[in-house]
């Protein structure tokens, strides 16, 4: 997308604190000296079976970027495509009333939205909320020496093309762990860091993988982030997946056009996993040591997850390593 938006008209306003030429997670527009709004929307394809799962699953990652930018949701517009003429329309209301209910959780109103009829269901939201202009989360800002912490387990997509592979590849049990887990909102880990306090960067973990999206807080910053694989939380069958070569197209796409950033001092099979896209993934934050050890505790004693991945150091040849 870089390549097709480059050098493409766009007005300059002064009140615009954070735009898409960042690739942060969300823009942010100051209103007044007190008030910013976070913009955002995302949508996609099913990626679970069920459709009222589907639809919880779809808000929850919509809103995420809210959170990442230290947000909090406010209002919600559906953005929906269904094909009509072949699929009960029944299906779309489960899907709706899957968002619908994410969406009162979240204590997030919906004002209405826009549907279009397509070939394939597609879901998902544009949301915007509230931020204090001085308190905005960004991808850029970490510094050496800072440790880095996720805040959901990886290999959504590494089950989930298993199970559609073979549905008998995935256990029951643990293919409700992962629909739990897209479905669960980052409101939690969002309002642990505020209380915690000192977050110098932030993002969540999407369609890029963990490598894509860590090299988007990375930047153009004079740091170099080093990640411990076996510190990288994988639900207990995604690692046993990648080994047997049961990788998602996206994942491909995705270390190629990382490639020249990234050092891989791991087997191929992980290299793979890290690039393979997320869905509705968990925050990332760099925070100071202290803090780290702060939030790990807080989300614990909430009953959260919280996982130490890597830390910050002075810039190197490669912007990730990963060992």
């Amino acid at each position: 997308m870089s390549q097709v938006l480059t050098g493409l008209n766009s007005f300059k306003d002064p009140a615009v604190l954070v735009s898409g030429s960042t690739y942060d997670d969300a823009g942010v527009y100051r209103v007044s000296d007190e008030l910013a709004l976070v913009q955002t929307v995302d949508f996609f394809t099913p990626m679970v079976d069920d459709p009222y799962d589907f639809g919880r699953i779809a808000i929850a990652n919509s809103l995420s970027d809210v959170y990442a930018m230290g947000g909090e949701p406010k209002t919600a517009m559906n953005v929906v495509t269904f094909p009509i003429s072949c699929l009960d329309v029944m299906i779309l209301r489960e899907i709706l009333r899957g968002g619908a209910d994410k969406l009162v959780e979240a204590g997030v109103a919906l004002l209405g939205g826009h549907t279009v009829e397509d070939s394939e269901p597609k879901y998902g939201a544009s949301v915007t909320g509230f931020v204090h202009p001085e308190h905005i989360w960004t991808n850029g800002g970490a510094k050496v020496g800072d440790v880095l912490v996720l805040t959901k387990k990886l290999g959504v997509g590494l089950v989930t093309t298993a199970f559609k592979g073979d549905e008998s590849l995935v256990s029951k049990d643990e293919l409700h762990e992962v629909t739990e887990s897209l479905a669960a909102l980052n409101r939690k880990a969002a309002e642990v860091a505020k209380v915690v306090g000192g977050v110098h960067s932030c993002t969540d973990i999407t369609g890029f993988g963990l490598v894509g999206h860590l090299l988007e807080m990375v930047g153009d910053d004079a740091v170099t982030f080093e990640v411990d694989s076996r510190k990288l939380p994988f639900f207990d069958s995604a690692l046993s997946f990648a080994r047997e070569g049961l990788i998602p197209a996206g994942a491909y796409r995705n270390r190629d056009y990382v490639k020249d950033r990234v050092l891989y001092l791991v087997d191929d099979f992980m290299e793979l996993a890290v690039v393979t896209p997320e869905t509705s993934g968990g925050l990332v934050f760099a925070f100071t040591p202290e803090d780290a050890s702060e939030y790990v505790r807080q989300m614990e004693e909430a009953g959260e997850l919280a996982f130490v991945i890597g830390k910050v150091v002075e810039a190197a040849d490669s912007k990730l390593v990963l060992f």
